[in-house]
């Protein structure tokens, strides 16, 4: 069912937010934006170690939503560390910190009505926790991209795993820091036996019943 009022903020994953602001609703209903885009929106947040495909998938599952008509937006774990999260590093503090904005931020794309697309090695199962509860269980499809390390190792597209094998990356995911992964997500995608085409299908068929007649 659509919703029928804007969503309200809600501090409690992100703290208590100071006396001095107010939250002002907007003149726009959601369900008028839903309507007008023809889909009622998501996050498909895609989690899983460097090298398994996440940027691909993502970028091609974006390119087929918008073939199909529907409005989608990539938010990429590289791309967001040029701009808006390029004061953070990799330590485990900065880590959750990127995640809680990249989830404030694809919560407000929603809002907008658009379906995002969210490619994060997000290692900590507290920290994707903390993102569905900020974009909201309803819209908040988690999907793992289980391609194992040694699969990911020998693709090593950016030459990082070479890298931190020799000490040269500290708190690398699945090197020298851990990756926890997603005991029940909504999705789980073996992109290390599948094509990228088949991973895409059955990432765009979990998304369907959220397209709306027009």
């Amino acid at each position: 069912m659509l919703p029928t009022h804007e969503s309200q903020p809600d501090t409690s994953a992100s703290g208590t937010a100071s006396a001095n602001i107010a939250w002002h609703g907007s003149q726009v209903a959601a369900v008028d934006r839903f309507r007008l885009l023809r889909q009622e929106p998501a996050t498909v947040w895609l989690t899983g170690l460097s090298g398994a495909g996440k940027s691909t998938v993502a970028f091609a599952v974006e390119r087929r939503l918008l073939s199909l008509g529907q409005a989608a937006y990539v938010l990429d774990g590289d791309n967001v560390r040029h701009g808006l999260n390029r004061d953070l590093g990799f330590s485990h503090r900065d880590r959750t910190e990127n995640i809680r904005r990249i989830a404030e931020l694809a919560r407000l794309f929603n809002d907008a009505g658009l379906m995002v697309v969210a490619a994060f090695i997000s290692p900590y199962r507290q920290d994707r926790a903390m993102a569905r509860e900020i974009v909201g269980t309803a819209r908040f499809i988690e999907t793992h991209l289980c391609a194992d390390i040694g699969v990911c190792e020998r693709r090593d597209p950016k030459g990082l795993y070479k890298k931190a094998r020799t000490g040269a990356i500290a708190d690398f995911t699945g090197v020298s820091a851990p990756y926890e992964a997603p005991e029940a997500p909504e999705l789980r995608i073996d992109t290390g036996r599948i094509t990228v085409e088949d991973s895409v299908a059955a990432i765009v068929a979990a998304l369907a019943p959220r397209f709306l007649a027009g």
